[in-house]
């Protein structure tokens, strides 16, 4: 059935026609503390611009705000700002720790929700909590500074700030009533047990874009106020209108830097943090005359105990073109309007979800959705200009242009792009993006190969072929896994975009190069360098580098490369069918594979004692270290492995010329090579194991003494807690043991943990990796699992159990708590926060509990893939080659 919001996705081709995504939960939740706004000497963003400086100077590159929405170049903006009348400051901005001033590294300490969003973004939910008494900024600060990192993180709810319920419920929802017309109601619930009063804020304003001396862009855009009213007009835009139910206040002032408050310099009149100085100290910083380039709807509510207040908006756009703004409906045409969006995103939803899913299971399933939709951000960053500087602005300090991102003068982004968390990581991070693209595929598969491709294209890749990282450091090397992304998106669109896989693949070619050249460096087809996404998994910060004169040569490092080649060479093989030039292509990475391959056994990250793949340090006076951490490192080989149907390698008949050539004139390899090639009449299973490694491997892989746990695969062994792994080099100490939750070293800043906590991108990876053994062996192969139980279970059952306990983490167990919240009271016990889920960047390895950035719903949104596979019959390559067949007979007809 097509619902009307597949309808509205429907509507959008691909290229220029995107009327839906025009406006959309585009606003970040954070740009203080960014690179972008970063022009200090040291680097050190978080110092030179911080949260205190956020509602007093306007932002260079992006803006922020609560519950935002904004046009995809964020001309204008809108977002929500409370104040409970005791605060010093409204509350326009969600507050957080900095690196520094948190015992774990950075940590936000606000509790928000998102609830609900249709692809388009025609229906939105998103929910608040608000303290009543005096937000505990202070608190805050000065105890999280006092713990180390032994000690847990110092939370709002450790505060005592909701006891006896003391807070606001505040529920904002959004519908649209065409692309650029957004009905907007505001619900404020009193949970206290006395009457309170809160001020809301609607704001609108326009992103600076006039300050920075550009030429073509000195024009000032105007916002005028009228009692319950805002009208902007914009040389681009033309005319938009916020309108406000009641007779609200329209409080106006111009969204400039007050240097005045930071420099102690001579400012504007009514600068960025006018409306904040008049609500809360009645300060003379708002324009009378009700012009300038920011402005609010002042609504103060006084609400009984128990009671609940509720403000309508109606926010619009007339285009370039008119002349004036009607009146608003926001009576019963509002509330149609409301109901009939909420009903088709219930429909849209309910198509979505499988039958056999619970209705907690449809929860999790919505609000997954929900948070990777919310996760849309804009973002703008020009090197060449940031390094430079404006032409206006003071001129950067001298060793900028041998610092941060140096070499990265050709990026210029200025795209609505998915965030890993839109306040902890508010800036695209490349093995990140690629996983939200694979959860997105499930729900918007053309915006999903639009993102997987954005970083490639000739403004975002590096002229040398490096994909960039992260704004942090372009420069670092994350796992390559955007050819496999490629193919779970081509995949779950039907087997049937082969111009979406040339075009990925012509871009990958230039970055696979890159990545031969740089981080191989003695051409054995070992890789080491840097393969940074897993942090701090071994006893050596990878970001730092080894001791000096040694190399490391990572296992993981290797896997991945020998994962991209495969992955490659199936996209190659796809595109031979239909296109003979590529049939050379398949023979190049299947060379490669083979020779990867073939190295990691030769050059021994396999040991046999042990039967587990580890890093080796190899040392200057040449001898060799097996760094024997059992972590997740020695587990990724695994996920080299594909199964390929005969059909396919027989539209490739060089293949098997070029095959035979390779086992008999690279014997030395080919022998190590042909443990890695199971074959049976109809398939070829190619894979980084040989056979006699695979069991051995899974046997840890699957003991719940060590990797496996309750909620999914543990980064790093259990058995590490008591033996713990102790490495001297050069007369220098090295540790690793295992660290179920937040990390004790603070290394990467100590807020992202590899030693033991469960995470879920490395969990999906091996989990399609025994989906893959399913469809090559079927039934015919079973295991004990867990390792040790007298229960046989084919590598399919495993996958789908695994998938089951990861998706666990947030649903309700026998005694009504979910482990997502570990032990905190309020969140397992009161329903008013038990059924919002947060999304964590990772998970205790023992408990399941929340850990690190609390909206990471990036890659923690493949809980949707894992969700929706048990509505499905298991994905096979015969499944696949049918739907290729089907799309061609297709074609072929029109």
């Amino acid at each position: 059935m097509t619902t009307a919001e597949q309808a509205r996705l429907d509507q959008y081709d691909g290229e220029e026609n995107e009327p839906w995504r025009a406006w959309g939960p585009y606003l970040s939740e954070r740009a203080w503390g960014t690179v972008r706004e970063d022009y200090s000497p040291g680097g050190t963003a978080w110092d030179y611009f911080p949260h205190d400086h956020a509602r007093s100077r306007a932002y260079r590159w992006n803006e922020d705000g609560l519950a935002g929405v904004c046009d995809i170049d964020q001309y204008f903006c809108f977002s929500l700002a409370f104040w409970n009348g005791r605060d010093p400051i409204l509350k326009e901005r969600a507050f957080g720790l900095t690196g520094n001033e948190g015992n774990h590294g950075e940590d936000v300490k606000d509790y928000w929700w998102y609830l609900d969003s249709t692809p388009t973004h025609s229906w939105m939910r998103w929910r608040y909590h608000y303290p009543q008494n005096e937000f505990p900024y202070n608190d805050l600060v000065h105890t999280n500074r006092d713990r180390g990192t032994q000690d847990p993180e110092y939370e709002l709810v450790d505060t005592g700030t909701f006891q006896d319920d003391r807070y606001w419920r505040i529920t904002a929802e959004y519908a649209k009533s065409g692309p650029e017309d957004m009905c907007i109601r505001v619900k404020v619930e009193n949970k206290g047990p006395d009457e309170e009063t809160l001020h809301v804020l609607p704001h609108m304003w326009f992103r600076n874009t006039w300050s920075w001396g550009l030429a073509g862009r000195e024009a000032v855009p105007v916002l005028t106020g009228d009692v319950g009213t805002l009208v902007g007009e914009h040389r681009l835009l033309g005319r938009l209108a916020l309108t406000g139910s009641g007779e609200p206040e329209a409080l106006v002032c111009d969204n400039v830097t007050n240097d005045r408050r930071l420099w102690n310099s001579d400012g504007p009149a009514y600068p960025k943090d006018g409306i904040n100085d008049h609500v809360v100290s009645g300060a003379d910083t708002v324009n009378p005359e009700r012009r300038g380039t920011k402005g609010a709807l002042h609504y103060v509510l006084t609400v009984p105990a128990g009671g609940t207040a509720e403000i309508r908006l109606r926010l619009r756009s007339e285009g370039p073109d008119s002349e004036a703004v009607g009146p608003a409906d926001l009576d019963t045409g509002f509330e149609e309007l409301m109901a009939r969006r909420a009903a088709e995103a219930d429909e849209y939803f309910a198509e979505l979800t499988p039958d056999a899913c619970t209705a907690d299971e449809a929860n999790v399933l919505r609000q997954a959705v929900a948070g990777l939709m919310w996760s849309k951000q804009y973002y703008h960053y020009n090197v060449s200009r940031w390094l430079e500087g404006d032409p206006s602005q003071p001129t950067p300090p001298e060793g900028r242009e041998h610092g941060r991102n140096t070499h990265w003068w050709t990026l210029s982004a200025r795209d609505v792009i998915l965030m890993p968390d839109p306040w902890e990581y508010p800036w695209f991070a490349a093995w990140d993006l690629a996983f939200h693209c694979v959860a997105l595929a499930e729900i918007d598969p053309k915006m999903a190969k639009e993102q997987l491709l954005l970083l490639l294209q000739e403004w975002y890749l590096h002229p040398s072929g490096q994909v960039p990282a992260y704004e942090w450091a372009f420069s670092d090397d994350n796992p390559p896994v955007q050819a496999w992304a490629a193919l779970q998106i081509y995949r779950a669109d039907g087997c049937r975009d082969h111009v979406f896989l040339k075009r990925v693949f012509h871009k990958l070619l230039m970055n696979f190069t890159w990545w031969v050249n740089r981080a191989d460096a003695d051409g054995n087809n070992v890789f080491e360098g840097g393969f940074l996404g897993l942090d701090n998994i071994g006893p050596f910060d990878r970001d730092a580098g080894v001791p000096v004169g040694d190399l490391l040569e990572q296992s993981d490092g290797t896997a991945w490369m020998a994962m991209y080649s495969l992955n490659l060479m199936e996209i190659a093989l796809v595109l031979a069918e239909h296109d003979p030039v590529y049939r050379e292509l398949v023979m190049k990475f299947f060379e490669h594979f083979g020779l990867i391959a073939a190295a990691a056994n030769k050059i021994g990250l396999w040991n046999e004692e042990d039967g587990f793949f580890y890093d080796v340090l190899r040392t200057r006076d040449g001898s060799t270290i097996p760094m024997k951490v059992r972590s997740v490192v020695g587990l990724l080989p695994l996920v080299a492995t594909t199964s390929v149907r005969a059909e396919a390698m027989d539209a490739v008949p060089e293949l098997r010329k070029r095959v035979k050539w390779f086992f008999e004139n690279q014997t030395d390899k080919a022998d190590l090579l042909m443990g890695c090639v199971d074959m049976n009449k109809s398939h070829r299973l190619l894979t980084m194991m040989t056979f006699d490694q695979r069991p051995r491997v899974l046997e840890r892989m699957l003991d719940e003494g060590e990797f496996l746990s309750d909620h999914g695969l543990r980064a790093l062994s259990r058995v590490h807690k008591d033996q713990p792994y102790r490495l001297n080099v050069n007369g220098t100490d090295y540790s690793v043991s295992y660290e179920p939750g937040e990390s004790h070293t603070t290394m990467f800043g100590g807020n992202s943990n590899w030693r033991g906590p469960i995470w879920f991108p490395v969990n999906y990876l091996l989990i399609d990796a025994l989906d893959r053994h399913q469809d090559f062996f079927g039934d015919g192969i079973t295991i004990p699992y867990p390792t040790g139980s007298p229960n046989q279970a084919t590598y399919g059952t495993i996958a789908d159990d695994l998938a089951h306990r990861l998706v666990g983490v947030f649903l309700n167990d026998e005694a009504g708590r979910r482990p997502v919240f570990g032990d905190v009271k309020l969140f397992q016990e009161d329903e008013a926060w038990h059924d919002q889920i947060p999304f964590h960047e990772y998970f205790h390895g023992d408990t399941g509990a929340g850990i690190g950035a609390s909206h990471q719903t990036g890659w923690t949104a493949l809980a949707i893939n894992l969700l929706l596979r048990k509505g499905r019959p298991r994905r096979t390559a015969a499944m696949e080659e049918a739907a290729e067949a089907e799309f061609e007979t297709e074609a072929r007809e029109e």
